[in-house]
């Protein structure tokens, strides 16, 4: 598949904002399966300069500040990339989860010490032990992981009701657990509690979804703003990205931004403003799937 998106978001302060500081993690990340062809960013005001960067996680990132006096911010990610559908193993097939969490506070490669940086508590997802007895039903001893995890992700998006404004970024996930409602970064931080707490890898991956999903299939919640959901380390297997708000094994039609231990490492924009006051913020974000149209070689659009 290949994508076009759009990101634009405004903030509109009530007083004069005099110097702000921010950082973004807006453009997609290479990976095995996501390839990123062209990618803009666009400040108004223009800010001095724009000064990438890469990460702890390996996320592209950019700075810039903004010296100007002004009321309105406006910042446009545009990004245009390809996606390869994932070969995943069969769930039954995948490392028992009581093993691997042996395996993974054994072992030394490179990969495995990566992936045990993510069993930790981190700044939005505790480790607590409601959470590993909510997961605990279905993570029966010697159950292969992608398996159980799958049972988890589904019990998730039946448990809890996706309810936008029902939460802000500050909500503790115990109100989350404890409401069962919220919105997609909720979710992938319960899901990510309940693995951590039973000793399991597990990151916070920021992105989007389609936002026209194909003929004859449903439109995907989340898809007018950034997506977040879940990957879970499965040994030999690697990682497997879940999302718990849509009930779904994470395909082609997700693409992805950037990953961290929750949503405190990949927030898309984040900085300091001397000034403002009282401020709103508008979101919008467009995926669009195109393709290389053989009798012109123009993108077209598709479905």
């Amino acid at each position: 598949m290949r994508y076009r998106v759009i990101h634009r978001t405004v903030y509109e302060y009530s007083e004069m904002v005099s110097v702000c500081h921010n950082e973004t993690h807006l453009e997609p990340r290479n990976s095995s399966h996501q390839r990123c062809l062209e990618t803009s960013l666009d400040v108004r005001p223009v800010p001095p300069t724009l000064t990438p960067e890469t990460d702890y996680f390996g996320n592209p990132i950019e700075f810039f500040t903004l010296q100007e006096p002004h009321y309105q911010m406006e910042v446009v990610a545009r990004s245009e990339l390809e996606i390869a559908e994932r070969t995943l193993p069969a769930p039954e097939e995948t490392d028992p989860w009581d093993a691997l969490r042996t395996h993974v506070r054994r072992e030394r490669s490179v990969e495995a010490l990566s992936a045990y940086e993510m069993c930790f508590a981190s700044p939005s997802v505790p480790l607590l032990p409601s959470f590993a007895e909510y997961a605990r039903s279905s993570f029966d001893l010697g159950r292969p992981l992608l398996d159980a995890a799958l049972e988890l992700t589904e019990r998730i998006h039946h448990d809890f009701a996706f309810r936008p404004g029902a939460t802000s970024v500050s909500t503790p996930i115990e109100e989350v657990m404890r409401t069962r409602t919220g919105v997609c970064q909720d979710f992938a931080h319960v899901q990510i509690s309940c693995l951590r707490s039973l000793g399991l890898p597990a990151r916070y991956v920021s992105g989007y979804i389609r936002t026209t999903p194909p003929k004859g299939q449903p439109r995907l919640v989340g898809a007018d703003a950034s997506h977040a959901w879940v990957s879970v380390w499965c040994g030999a297997a690697g990682w497997i990205d879940l999302d718990p708000t849509n009930d779904l094994l994470v395909s082609d039609q997700h693409v992805t931004v950037a990953w961290g231990r929750d949503y405190s490492d990949v927030a898309p924009i984040r900085g300091v403003v001397h000034g403002g006051r009282d401020h709103t913020v508008q979101v919008g974000v467009d995926v669009e799937a195109i393709r290389d149209d053989p009798t012109t070689s123009k993108v077209t659009l598709g479905s």
